[in-house]
């Protein structure tokens, strides 16, 4: 296993990482063997809600999780999410940390002050130590930079819906 780089967020770490061959479906199985043994599928037990304002990033992430076995709720932002409440049927938050001019990272903040807890992956295009310091102190199981893998996004969903 190579790691390009690594992220600390909570007890996880935050990887961009080179996959081998049919390597990343792995956390997916894992997932979805324990969702097995417990007699749910993955999309009975909740939804990945994605919030992002660019709508082709929305668009993608959302088929790229139907085609990994996860339903997928979309906003394109903070108020959209805020609106649409039941955070207790997310399996986590995607989470993009420039929201049109509403920080992600406040907006987790804001949400874990009102006592939701669906683990939350930050995705964004702009990448700092500032952002990771905030990103990582806000909590998180996960910090993917655009243009990241489709293995990193899938095996942090994975890990959140195993959790």
């Amino acid at each position: 296993m190579k790691f390009v780089g690594a992220v600390p967020c909570r007890a996880t770490v935050c990887l961009t990482r080179k996959w081998q061959p049919g390597e990343f479906n792995m956390a997916r199985a894992a997932a979805t063997s324990r969702s097995a043994r417990r007699g749910t599928s993955l999309s009975e037990r909740g939804s990945v809600f994605v919030v992002d304002d660019d709508p082709s990033i929305r668009t993608s992430l959302n088929r790229l999780l139907r085609e990994h076995g996860f339903a997928a709720t979309l906003f394109d932002s903070a108020g959209a999410l805020l609106h649409h409440g039941s955070f207790d049927k997310a399996i986590c938050i995607v989470l993009d940390i420039d929201l049109n001019g509403r920080s992600g990272i406040d907006l987790r903040r804001q949400l874990a002050e009102e006592g939701v807890t669906a683990p939350v992956i930050y995705i964004t295009g702009n990448d700092s130590s500032a952002n990771r310091a905030a990103a990582v102190a806000s909590g998180c199981i996960a910090y993917l930079v655009k243009p990241f893998t489709a293995q990193s996004l899938i095996e942090s969903v994975a890990r959140a819906s195993a959790a």
